[in-house]
């Protein structure tokens, strides 16, 4: 087994409120790991603080063995190795597909326009979205703006990928499109930490799952344990109350 990420004993706060309490997680490599729990459970902000976008009040979060959350480090370097995708899109209005996906190449990691063409256009394509390079925003259904955040992150060849709720914005009919491209991505081996609501989705998807509560990890296993037979009380409580009886 080799760890990808792990983040250990990490605690944050927002003030007074302690938003994550003692978070100890590893990702394998290769590994799918989906984050499930009620809203306010910390889900996305743990996401925020292993990319280093929320800085961390203790702990350390470690890539590939190494402490990425020392300070002094670079955070953008650090980050072009782990990309993120937010349940929001965050595309810019004002640039095609195209050049959504191409500018982080360009900009951050200093690819030519060419190079960084190509690659986007190898991208567009795998997902679907040849037709849709010269298209703006606004001129897309919330699905394949969705489909364009992930290529975005890709064009950026990120070692892990983290995806924060990325359905939950959508319309239902367009939801399946979007985890058509998890499943895609998790064939080919990519490394992926998952906040999502549907559970039906982590079920498929994970290799693990994890059930936040309180700031805090409080079952962790395969999907059909966690989803199906829970250990916990609260794991049982949370399921019953999203699934039914």
């Amino acid at each position: 087994m080799t760890v990808k990420l792990e983040l250990r004993g990490i605690w944050k706060a927002f003030g007074d409120r302690e938003v994550l309490r003692d978070i100890d997680l590893a990702v394998e490599l290769h590994e799918v790991v989906c984050l499930i729990g009620s809203s306010g459970s910390g889900k996305s902000t743990l996401l925020r603080c292993a990319n280093l976008l929320e800085p961390i009040d203790d702990g350390a979060v470690l890539l590939d063995g190494e402490d990425i959350s020392l300070p002094g480090l670079d955070d953008d370097a650090l980050r072009r190795r782990m990309g993120i995708v937010f349940q929001s899109f965050n595309l810019f209005p004002h640039m095609d597909v195209l050049g959504n996906v191409t500018l982080g190449p360009r900009r951050a990691l200093k690819l030519d326009r060419v190079a960084a063409t190509e690659r986007g256009d190898a991208l567009l394509a795998r997902f679907g979205l040849a037709d849709k390079r010269s298209a703006y925003p606004d001129q897309l259904s919330g699905g394949q703006q969705q489909r364009v955040a992930i290529v975005r992150a890709l064009a950026m060849e990120p070692e892990v990928l983290l995806l924060d709720e990325i359905t939950s914005a959508l319309d239902p009919e367009l939801v399946g499109e979007v985890l058509e491209v998890v499943a895609e991505l998790k064939a080919s081996g990519m490394t992926m930490l998952i906040a999502t609501h549907d559970l039906g989705f982590a079920r498929q998807i994970a290799d693990r799952v994890c059930f936040l509560h309180d700031g805090q990890v409080l079952e962790s296993g395969p999907p059909d344990q966690v989803l199906s037979t829970p250990t916990h009380e609260r794991t049982r409580q949370f399921l019953q109350r999203v699934l039914g009886p």
